[in-house]
Parts: structure tokens; sequence; C-alpha cells
């Protein structure tokens, strides 16, 4: 049920990036260990309602390529999507190596782009491998570019997400990021403006930001590793062990919703139990204006007492 005056999203999608797995028993920087990260966004994903249809892990899966890496991401992740029936979307980044990559997620190793088409419910989720060998900046090649054009020429039934890593938008928050951006954007923004692209989704930068790109919103999802800190005291780049988090992606006929998760828990200092949602559920929309919306109501004075109430 809908206490509001819009419906249930479309589809839903879950935005992670930024996992960095390492070999068992490795720590990011000997202090990190970002399979913790991973596991906490899993359990999160794992109870949401409506479930997320898609899983898309927008680059920097593997910190090092590992092998082992590779095996522990599949490891983790897809049991947790085949129980919820979504479908996974891996997208290259700049830590991750084609051939490991391919061979680690698809079974054949490949050193070729790794660009993919997924159909999600008639929404189009489009990877797209802005990785450069032995580089962190990004780079699309012209054959890329084509085959995009070629994709994007059908307009799928409920429009295309493109994923990929490098986000193209400034980024004035981190400008030490600026020398490992995509490069050349224009090239990119003339083959998605005016397609039915209705958002892009990268990572890479390891905090959330948001923007437009050839007049298509974008939405960058921060790291469940560690995250860089925006605003950090005279520093040049910081990188942080806090504030790990997921975007997600609630896609409505008209436009698309996205909300910042954390990854971890934090406590809780006002809520209501679930169990409050059906006795709202059996109030006609007037009653639960009176009770919710009223400041004066006795669920705010205290004079209704709510069973499991914080």
């Amino acid at each position: 049920m809908q206490f509001g005056q819009y419906p249930a999203p479309g589809h839903v999608v879950a935005h992670l990036s930024d996992p960095h797995l390492l070999a068992a028993g490795a720590r990011q920087y000997g202090v990190v260990d970002p399979d913790v990260g991973l596991q906490l966004a899993l359990t999160r994903i794992a109870r949401l309602d409506p479930a997320p249809q898609a899983l898309v892990f927008t680059g920097d899966l593997a910190d090092r390529a590992e092998p082992e890496a590779y095996a522990r991401l599949r490891e983790v992740v897809e049991p947790v999507a085949a129980e919820i029936g979504a479908e996974v979307v891996w997208v290259m980044g700049n830590h991750d190596e084609r051939a490991a990559y391919s061979l680690g997620l698809f079974g054949t190793a490949s050193d070729a782009t790794q660009d993919r088409v997924h159909d999600v419910a008639g929404l189009r989720v489009v990877a797209l491998d802005t990785s450069v060998p032995g580089y962190h900046h990004g780079e699309l090649r012209d054959e890329q570019l084509d085959w995009l054009a070629d994709v994007l020429a059908t307009p799928a039934p409920h429009g295309t997400l493109l994923a990929l890593h490098h986000p193209p938008i400034p980024i004035p928050m981190m400008p030490a990021a600026e020398v490992i951006e995509l490069l050349e954007q224009h090239r990119l923004a003339e083959v998605v403006g005016g397609t039915d692209v209705r958002c892009i989704l990268g990572g890479h930068f390891h905090y959330s930001t948001y923007s437009t790109f050839a007049g298509i919103p974008l939405s960058v999802a921060s790291a469940t590793c560690y995250t860089s800190d925006p605003a950090p005291l005279e520093r040049f780049v910081s990188g942080v062990d806090g504030h790990q988090a997921m975007t997600m992606v609630h896609v409505y006929d008209d436009r698309i919703v996205h909300t910042v998760v954390p990854v971890d828990e934090a406590t809780e200092v006002s809520g209501f139990p679930s169990d409050v949602r059906a006795q709202v559920e059996a109030m006609t929309p007037e009653e639960r204006r009176e009770l919710l919306s009223r400041k004066d109501s006795p669920i705010y004075t205290g004079e209704i007492e709510v069973p499991g109430q914080v």
C-alpha cells in the first residue's frame, strides 16, 4: 500500500560500487577489510521491500584483479541475488584487469573491452567499460562509442540505465581525481544525448555525488570499502574507513529517485516497530493524516504509547 500520491516504482535497482575485494585475509592499507563493507551492504539489500531487480556494481570489483577476489565476489553476491531474484550487472573499473575480470565473472579470459547489455524486465542496463590498461584514468574507444550508438538506436520499453566506472562530471570536492577522470567526455555526450538513456550510474570517486550529463541525470555511488573524505583538513586526498554507502535507484515512469543508504547500522534514537505499518494501513487516508501529520497528535504528545517505540 502507498501512503502518498505516487504509485510504486516500476523498477528497483541497487547501485553498489568499488568493493575492491582482496584475496582472503588481506586488508587495504593494512586496515580495511573490504569484505566487511560488501557483506553489510548485501545484508541490508536482502531485507528491502520491494527487493531490487538488479544489483549494479560500477567497477573496481577487485583491488588487485586477483582471481581469488573475483571468485569471492561471486561467492558473496550471487546467492543473495538469487534469493531475491535480482540480476547482477558487473562493470569494469580501473583496478580490474580485463582478462582476470572476464575469466572470473564470465568464464572466458579476454582482453577485449567488457561492454554488455542487460534486460531487466524491459529496463535496459548497459555496462560500459571505461578502463584503460595500465592506467587509472578512463577512455572510450571509437568502436565502443559506435557499439553504444547502435544499442541505443532502438529504444528499450522502459528506457536505459548506462553504468560505467568513470563518471563524466566535474569533481569540485576532490580536484586530485581530475587527473584520473574520463577523457574526451564530449564524445560520449554526442552518443547519449537525445537517446532513451534515463540515468547514468558511476563510481570511482568513493563518495556519493550527483550531476547531469548531456541533459541526463547522473548518480555516483560511494564505495563499500573505504571512502573519500570530500572535506578533509589540510589533506590533498584523504581516504577514510567510514561513511560506506550504496545507492538505491527507484525507477518510475516519469522520474528516477536516488537514495543513499549507509551500509552499516547506526544507533536508533526514535522510531516505531514494523507491526505498526499494518495498523496504519487499516486507517483511512484522513485518519492517517490526523494521526501522523497533526503536530498535537496524541502519538507525538505521548498520550498514545506504542509498544516497541524507542
